[in-house]
């Protein structure tokens, strides 16, 4: 149940601190951007990794599901007003290009009702400033073990030991709740399906009823999860967890030149965009 895709493409190898650093720097340029033009080349970056990576679409169309929804509501509200004729110039969120329907006048469809085509250029303007950001950060856990993500936060975080942060501590948590996410998702469906064939009606009959049924699987996870995590906290105290101030590494990370080149390119390449555009 863990995201990462196995994998061997240059965007596997490529060191989990300079993804996460272009990651950022690629959500800053697309939030930068006020054209379509810009947008356009942000869109085919992201497409062309994406191909390198070799990540199945499909897999990434089902977790992007949640976010449709939310687009939806955004183009809604932006495409349709309730008042046509008095909609000021420039209708929309922000300021960001209508592109080819910029000037293009209110179609009413019923009294004062009706569409806006440039509320619908500018909601989808940012509808796909939001679908690339989180594809982009899907192409960073897709081909990035949360081993390597937890290691690149704690030397994010080394700064901050000249302060008493245990940023070791903090990059362990971390790890932790990662690789929960999966064991607390497998557990719940195996509760769910053992509480099922008890007879619990989760989609039948009053909505209190329902809740009640509910209750049959929240509690007995809540209990499990305490269970496996006073387990966890056992089991790290017998390798003597915590006994040294800092913790040494088997193998110590070096930035590769193939990294360091693309992290200098990936930078310019966003700046530049969010200066051009």
């Amino acid at each position: 149940m863990s995201i990462y895709y196995p994998g061997t493409t240059p965007v596997h190898r490529l060191d989990a601190r300079v993804k996460l650093v272009l990651l950022l720097a690629y959500s800053i340029t697309l939030f930068f951007i006020r054209t379509w033009i810009g947008l356009g080349v942000c869109i085919a970056v992201c497409g062309a990794l994406m191909l390198v990576s070799r990540i199945p679409l499909r897999r990434i169309a089902t977790l992007l599901i949640p976010v449709y929804v939310i687009l939806a509501f955004t183009l809604l509200f932006n495409s349709f007003a309730l008042d046509v004729h008095h909609v000021a110039a420039g209708y929309g969120m922000g300021d960001v290009s209508a592109g080819v329907l910029a000037g293009a006048a209110p179609v009413p469809l019923a009294g004062s009702f009706g569409f806006v085509p440039e509320g619908f250029a500018r909601g989808s303007f940012y509808a796909l400033r939001i679908v690339f950001l989180v594809l982009a950060s899907f192409i960073v856990c897709f081909t990035t073990t949360s081993n390597d993500l937890t290691d690149a936060l704690n030397d994010f975080l080394k700064p901050l030991r000249a302060f008493r942060v245990p940023t070791q501590d903090i990059a362990m948590m971390v790890s932790i709740a990662l690789r929960f996410i999966p064991v607390t998702a497998e557990e719940f469906a195996q509760v769910r399906a053992a509480q099922w064939a008890r007879g619990a009606a989760f989609s039948t009959g009053p909505f209190i009823e329902r809740l009640r049924a509910w209750q049959t699987v929240l509690i007995p996870l809540f209990v499990g999860l305490f269970r496996r995590a006073d387990n966890l906290a056992t089991a790290m105290e017998a390798r003597c967890y915590g006994m040294g101030e800092v913790r040494t590494e088997l193998n110590p990370r070096r930035l590769a030149g193939a990294s360091v080149a693309a992290l200098a390119v990936g930078l310019a390449g966003c700046a530049l965009l969010a200066w051009l555009f």
